[in-house]
């Protein structure tokens, strides 16, 4: 913070009594004096002796932003390095909130004297899966030190502290409460994110003391106001300084633009000329630019409107719907700018509003406010978005409309800072290129590249129908050069991927097909076509396209369109049944990538197909640790949308996993949100597929015909592979209702197919699933149908003998449809070695039902296992069935709760899928929502759960979900 900066040096009045304006450069208000909180540091101070007689403890200082909390800090560390206190001083910072326990180790590692040890716990820091040892650790280097004196732990801004940082500094502060470690933390006061809020209870709850900060009173205001000028304020003065409300960074700021004005006369401060016009202030210049792109248009607008605003009437400003602001309005609340005043928007203090409308343009100024008297009449509700004030152009002072020069540095300065920070931090990077949009003319030649840079990262942060609409437009202008469109069509085929195979496939083949563009460039976007080819599932038109990519980036030295080109190989060698080769140019792809940076993907990050791959051979172990690891770091790094596809396939993994609650808990927090251009094939042949085979397994009947439904819409897609999985999930649902003949005839066009690019195997999305096909297409007295998936398992398993679930799945199928108790056996057998439950459970039931026809007392073991598995894993349709078939054996087995899952003995199935939820961040509505359930239910459920698990926060529930989840 800033607080208590802002000063000026005097000038010594006249000796004739002659005005002396004031004059001259800033000085350090911090070496001045602290007016008005003498009570707060004798608080402070009473403490500190505490601590000199080895009582601990932590101290909390609240208070809004501006009213000097930083200040007390220090001037408590200089009070404690005064008595020979050892201090650690660290502080958060919002535009570093991605780098884990950072403030904490600042604070604990650098300065003058850092805590012993040091260099081993920067190197635990950094390395993955120490995070146990690294707590550990810091805690014994801390209670050795206290044995040596007593210490003050200083930790600012804790609103701004990763979750890694709060749960370490709670941890350490309650496992250290015996020692002589006093903590002093600052928080903003309002509202904070949930996690600080859990802390902020934790040390309430613990004892902490409480030190909230009130606004200076009139006394103070005129010290500080005499410090800063070097006279004391005369009314005219002291009128104005009132008007910073008693909080210290806007009073020393205001007095800072004053300086121009104030004159000495007699020795007294005054404003003879009147007060100056209002300034821009840096301190509101700060807490702007720490606002997203959509809450700073909101706050600047609001500011130009004048007085407090409706949200309708901001939504008409800003040319968007009232519900498009919820996001911004929320952000701008919590940032301290703005306040509720009944129905409408106001600033909290009308000093910040004078200060964000002084640095906007005045023809902008003006234009706003005469929209805001008189707005078009009936629009304020229109739901059609507009281009805004800060949308495409830059904000102008010149006639022309063109952009000012001091615009074009400051953009080139945000096009290099977007870049750098792409890498680590795509939200900031995303609100950088943005701006830097926003000051680019729409006629600067430069604007479609700046276009092409701000769409991937509006992807990677979850916004991509904005990064799609922001292309669109640009296209839809015109007057674009080759290079400039294909740089625009590459990146709007990149952001189609997840979305729209098809639409992916035609932004590339257009944005390659333009002539004079650079070889490295034409050789990104045959990259992306390769991929969108072979995501689409036309594989030999994939193989050739990329045949030519190759050598245009081979040419070019392009190594990112090398890793995904070899993800493209891996594709078509999977594609040919050759797994080992699949396997192998995987592992090369994800290692590219991993070289290069995830950034630099052509289309996600290369190591997710690997993981695909794991997991449809029967690797899910492999298959889950990297969906985790994907996860976990792309959280980390705010790639939004590489998260959620990295959810999308751990929920394929959980279900094959036979963890049938966590994949469909997954796959419903992964869900479609508002930031998304369209259904999403990716979603579909994920998390939909998902979905619907949950529920036919637990038999969800009402989930699972809103899953037809979508599988209908997916029948009639342009990809080739949607349509595959759009017709077997029809052909399940129909076969699941005893229409055999209905889902053999939803299969009959990927099955006849071209042979060049039907599907491996022949209509399924999983090898597991031959014998699933055999059986139904036995049902429908289809045996060739039946004997043709039978061919086809057994030459990919006669292909790849290192794979046991492959042999095991062609030992099934042929068992099946040969009526063959022998090959039924050893599916039995060969399923034992692998991590597919389902299937192990699928074959015994079969093994069992065979041996039912003449030997049925050798078939109830085969039952009651095939019983368990089920069970455990939550298939409670398939359960009832190997019931019915105990029950004809003359066994009766009960219902039971082994359904339940080992990691989480004390909830219910419905309650575990609330927590799960929950803990991936969905509210208790969204919740309700995904769930079917009202409110209520799911308040119940969550209520029930906290109580079993002994928790009292989401925080906590986010956290053992992950230890559980992980194993830990």
């Amino acid at each position: 913070m800033s607080v208590n900066r802002v000063t000026t040096s005097t000038v010594p009045e006249d000796p004739d009594g002659a005005r002396t304006p004031v004059r001259g450069r800033a000085a350090d208000l911090a070496s001045t004096p602290l007016r008005g909180r003498a009570a707060d540091l004798a608080f402070i101070e009473a403490r500190l002796d505490a601590l000199d007689r080895g009582e601990g403890g932590i101290i909390r200082v609240e208070g809004p932003v501006g009213i000097g909390r930083s200040r007390i800090l220090a001037e408590a560390a200089a009070a404690a390095r005064r008595r020979g206190t050892r201090v650690f001083e660290g502080a958060a910072d919002p535009d570093e909130q991605f780098v884990p326990l950072g403030p904490l180790l600042d604070g604990l590692l650098s300065g003058e004297e850092p805590l012993s040890g040091a260099d081993r716990l920067r190197d635990l820091a950094t390395t993955p899966g120490q995070r146990f040892r690294l707590l550990q650790e810091l805690g014994d280097r801390l209670r050795e030190t206290a044995r040596n004196g007593p210490l003050l732990v200083v930790l600012d801004d804790l609103q701004w502290c990763d979750d890694l940082t709060l749960l370490t500094f709670n941890t350490l502060a309650a496992g250290l409460s015996s020692h002589a470690i006093l903590w002093l933390v600052a928080v903003r006061g309002g509202t904070v994110p949930s996690g600080v809020r859990t802390t902020l209870d934790r040390i309430r709850q613990a004892g902490a003391h409480e030190l909230a900060l009130e606004p200076l009173d009139d006394r103070a205001t005129a010290r500080i106001t005499e410090d800063v000028l070097g006279a004391p304020p005369g009314p005219d003065v002291l009128r104005l300084a009132r008007r910073a409300e008693g909080v210290p960074q806007l009073l020393v700021e205001l007095l800072g633009a004053l300086r121009e004005a104030v004159v000495i006369v007699n020795g007294t401060a005054g404003l003879p000329a009147g007060p100056p016009a209002p300034r821009e202030l840096p301190a509101v210049a700060r807490r702007l630019g720490q606002l997203s792109v959509e809450a700073r248009e909101l706050v600047r607008t609001a500011a130009a409107a004048g007085g407090p605003v409706t949200v309708a009437l901001l939504g008409e400003l800003l040319g968007r719907s009232s519900a498009a602001l919820i996001t911004a309005v929320r952000e701008s609340l919590d940032a301290g700018l703005l306040t509720e005043s009944g129905d409408r928007l106001a600033f909290r203090h009308d000093l910040v509003r004078e200060a964000v409308e002084a640095g906007l343009p005045l023809s902008l100024r003006r234009a706003l406010r005469g929209r805001a008297a008189a707005p078009a009449p009936g629009s304020a509700t229109a739901a059609v978005r507009r281009p805004g004030p800060w949308a495409g152009s830059a904000p102008t002072d010149t006639e022309d409309g063109g952009a000012r020069p001091r615009d074009v540095t400051e953009a080139d300065r945000l096009r290099t800072a977007a870049a750098e920070l792409a890498v680590t931090a795509p939200g900031p990077a995303a609100e950088r290129s943005l701006r830097a949009l926003e000051l680019t003319a729409p006629d600067a030649p430069e604007r479609p590249r700046v276009v092409a840079e701000t769409i991937p990262l509006l992807w990677q942060t979850g916004h991509a129908a904005r990064g799609r609409e922001l292309g669109a437009s640009a296209l839809a202008t015109g007057g674009l050069g080759p290079e400039d469109e294909a740089r625009v069509r590459l990146a709007l085929a990149r952001l189609a991927a997840p979305f729209d195979f098809s639409e992916a496939v035609r932004q590339a083949r257009a944005g390659a097909a333009l002539p004079g563009i650079p070889d490295g460039l034409r050789g990104r976007l045959l990259a992306v076509l390769a991929v969108g080819l072979s995501m689409s599932g036309e594989h030999a038109a994939a193989e050739r396209v990329a045949a030519e990519a190759w050598e245009t980036a081979a040419a070019a030295g392009d190594r990112s369109a090398e890793a995904t080109l070899t993800t493209v190989r891996s594709a078509v060698s999977f594609h040919r049944m050759d797994l080992a080769e699949a396997f192998r140019q995987a592992e090369r792809s994800a290692a590219l990538a991993d070289a290069l940076g995830v950034s630099t993907s052509l289309w996600v990050p290369e190591a997710l197909w690997h993981a695909l791959l794991s997991n449809t051979t029967g690797r899910s172990a492999e298959a889950l640790a990297a969906a985790e690891e994907g996860i976990r770091i792309t959280a980390e790094q705010g790639r939004i949308t590489a998260t959620r596809m990295w959810r999308m396939t751990r929920s394929r993994i959980l279900l094959e996993a036979g963890r049938l609650t966590e994949a469909r808990a997954d796959a419903e927090a992964a869900s479609a949100t508002a930031g998304d251009p369209g259904p999403g094939n990716l979603a579909d042949v994920t998390l939909r597929y998902v979905m619907m085979r949950v529920a036919l397994h637990t038999d969800d009947r009402r989930t699972a015909r809103t899953c037809a439904a979508e599988a209908r819409r997916m029948r009639s897609d342009g990809a080739p592979v949607v349509r595959q999985f759009g017709a077997w999930m029809l052909a399940l649902m129909a076969d699941s209702e005893g229409r055999p003949d209905r889902a053999m005839a939803e299969l009959d066009e990927v099955m006849t197919s071209p042979a060049a690019d039907r599907p491996a195997y022949a209509g399924l999305v999983d090898p597991a699933d031959a014998p699933v096909l055999v059986r139904l297409a036995l049902r429908a007295g289809a045996h060739e149908r039946a004997a043709q998936a039978v061919a086809l398992a057994e030459r990919l398993a006669a292909l790849n003998p290192g794979l046991t679930f492959l042999a095991a799945t062609a030992a099934h199928a042929r068992g099946l449809l040969d009526n063959d108790l022998a090959p039924l056996v050893r599916a039995v057998r060969l399923y034992e070695d692998c991590p597919r439950p389902l299937a192990r459970a699928s074959a015994l039931e079969d093994a069992g039902r065979k041996l039912a026809a003449t030997r049925t007392p050798e078939a109830v073991p085969y039952f009651d296992t095939a019983l368990a598995l089920y069970a455990r894993a939550g298939a409670e349709r398939d359960a009832a069935r190997v019931r019915r078939r105990l029950r004809a054996a003359g066994v009766r087995r009960r219902p039971s709760t082994a359904g339940l899952s080992d990691i989480w003995p004390e909830l219910t199935a419905a309650e575990l899928r609330v927590a799960r939820l929950v803990a991936r961040g969905l509210t208790n509505q969204q919740a309700a929502e995904h769930l079917s359930l009202s409110p209520h239910t799911v308040s119940s459920h969550l209520r029930r759960a906290f109580t079993k698990l002994d928790i009292t926060s989401r925080g906590e529930l986010t956290r053992l979900v992950e230890d559980r989840d992980s194993g830990a």
